[in-house]
Order: structure tokens, then sequence, then C-alpha cells
């Protein structure tokens, strides 16, 4: 066990899906403090115009070109089922590096919109507390901890778990397919 990890509470020293101590982009969402750790952050860019693509789930707002590269952008608050984020002048899409969840080590880039980027904080591990098992806006396994900072709260997010690609087209393909949920076989 890490250092890290003798710091941090039993719950969270136990749980592979903790945050721990080291630097976090923080972002505003709906008026919320997140944290994103830095190291699956690629890169800052401000919002730009979408290309739509039809037949995608409603959290994902589009695609942009990315040096020639196709990265599908999520809108966080549709995917946290609070609505839709209001595009203002301080809107970017921060793109971050995910891992399938299909196990075979590959990266996905994606872009997901905020209201405002922060900016990068240095988290320790004294100042993580477990993350909420109930009465959080959002689902409780996209929440790896919750951190303490100036009197108030950062909500610290499992990438790998927000952004699940295989999660996120099944969400999608339901939302397309309502209908077939109430077939039987």
């Amino acid at each position: 066990m890490n250092t890290t990890q003798q710091a941090l509470s039993p719950q969270l020293a136990n749980n592979p899906e903790t945050a721990g101590a080291g630097q976090y982009l923080t972002f505003l969402l709906h008026g919320e403090t997140y944290a994103l750790g830095i190291l699956s952050i690629k890169e800052i860019i401000g919002y730009d115009r979408l290309t739509e693509v039809p037949m995608m789930p409603s959290f994902i707002q589009g695609v942009i070109n990315l040096r020639g590269r196709v990265v599908p952008v999520v809108d966080l608050l549709s995917r946290f089922g609070q609505g839709s984020t209001t595009i203002a002048k301080r809107t970017s899409i921060v793109i971050v590096e995910t891992l399938d969840d299909d196990n075979s080590g590959n990266v996905t880039d994606i872009g997901i919109i905020v209201d405002a980027v922060n900016e990068v904080v240095d988290i320790s591990a004294e100042a993580i507390e477990p993350a909420p098992t109930f009465g959080a806006r959002i689902r409780p396994e996209f929440i790896v901890g919750m951190a303490k900072r100036d009197g108030h709260f950062i909500v610290m997010l499992a990438v790998n778990k927000v952004l699940a690609i295989n999660e996120m087209a099944a969400v999608g393909q339901s939302q397309l397919n309502p209908h077939e949920q109430h077939k039987t076989h």
C-alpha cells in the first residue's frame, strides 16, 4: 500500500475507484464545483460549434474535429440527468482521455462541456472524504470522493465511470429504441 493510500480513511483506501492526493482540474457545472484528475486531462478548448450526429444519445451534443481526429462531446450536465448546459462566454470543452471499458487498454478522447474551468489545485489525502452513498444529485458511482477546500466541497469525479463508452452506448440505444425494452421474446 502506498503512502497516499495509508493516509486515506479505511473506506477510501479499500476502494480502487477512490481519489488520491494529487493535482486536479476544477470546473463549474450548474453552480457546483467538480474535479477531474489532471492526468486524465488532455487539453481545454473554448466552446465552438459542434457537428451534430443523428441517432446519438441526448447527452452527446455532437463531435468536433480536433487536429484531424473526430472527438465526441458530452454535455456533462445532461449526462447527470440535470438538463442541458447553457452555452455562455466561459463555456469550455475539456478533452479527457478515458480507458475503454472493454478491458482492451485502449484510450479514447472525449470532450465534456463545462460552464467554466476554474484552476488546477493540489488536494491532499486528508482533504478527501468518501463519496456520499445517497443524496447526491448524480449517481454515486460517478463520484470517487469529496474534497474539502476553502470551506466548500468539490465533487471528485470517476472519469472512467462518467464517460464509460459501453454504458453511454447502451443508454443511447435505450433512448433511441424505448419500445424495444417492452417487447417479449
